[in-house]
């Protein structure tokens, strides 16, 4: 079977599932695991090159729809009649719903649904220690600085939030990405602020970023130095790897709830 991925999450699924080997080219931002770096590349996920994808002659393109951008990919794929599968994640549930969409769909039905009861354990389990939580911590996340945008409540960034023992200022408002202004996030005073800039690497980011800002001092997390640089490849990516984002998380917020965080992944027991 012949397999090409047009985003990063399709990747990562595909690995879970162990079906990396049918996997001919991945869009330029596939990097997960490290062996897909050596696959044929078909463009940014954004503009993918449709010539190439067909010359491919794939059994399977799986497309996705998790970016604003992403449904002219779509809509080339049907105009061409290649076979494909369209994946379009908001939270926890869709993203283990799509492992299992997916896994029919390869003849990884058995695996996809013991993939999917790990991934539901893990998630309970945060569930319950962070009920216990009494004061959630107030989460800011940050997906781009200028214009600022954050995960509203029907991103997964707001459930993963709640089952770290926190709780996203942006949660209220329904949309799953909110393009708001910094004055806003003042205003809603978050104890933590979490820079996940999108394709941007840790390293080419620093927390000045945020305390050069207007009364960047009125934020509680400027004061008591909360801002964290995260790994957007753990958060911005609806994949099963948010598990191994959330086991960093939680300690972050409540290493006293949380064991230490590390690198292993809950799913593959590495």
């Amino acid at each position: 079977m012949r397999i090409v991925s047009l985003c990063p999450s399709n990747t990562e699924l595909l690995a879970y599932l162990g079906r990396l080997d049918d996997v001919a080219a991945v869009d330029d931002s596939s990097d997960w695991p490290p062996e897909v770096k050596q696959l044929p590349k078909v463009g940014p996920d954004l503009r993918i090159d449709m010539d190439q994808v067909e010359a491919l002659k794939p059994d399977l393109v799986v497309a996705s729809l998790s970016v604003p951008g992403m449904e002219r990919n779509v809509e080339e794929l049907k105009r061409r009649g290649l076979p494909h599968l369209v994946l379009a994640p908001n939270s926890l549930d869709d993203i283990a719903n799509d492992l299992l969409r997916l896994g029919e769909a390869l003849g990884e039905t058995k695996k996809a649904a013991e993939l999917v009861r790990r991934y539901h354990d893990v998630l309970d389990w945060h569930r319950e220690r962070a009920a216990t939580v009494a004061e959630p911590a107030r989460l800011y996340w940050e997906w781009w600085p200028r214009p600022i945008f954050t995960p509203g409540g029907a991103n997964w960034l707001s459930e993963l939030s709640e089952l770290a023992g926190g709780r996203n200022i942006f949660s209220d408002i329904p949309q799953a990405s909110v393009q708001t202004e910094w004055e806003d996030v003042l205003a809603r005073n978050p104890s933590h602020i979490l820079l996940v800039w999108v394709g941007v690497q840790t390293k080419k980011m620093s927390p000045k970023a945020v305390t050069a800002r207007p009364n960047a001092q009125q934020a509680e997390a400027v004061r008591t130095g909360n801002i964290h640089i995260l790994e957007e490849s753990l958060y911005c990516r609806p994949s099963p790897r948010l598990l191994v984002g959330l086991k960093k998380l939680a300690p972050l917020l409540h290493p006293a709830l949380f064991p230490p965080a590390d690198d292993s992944d809950p799913l593959l027991g590495r």
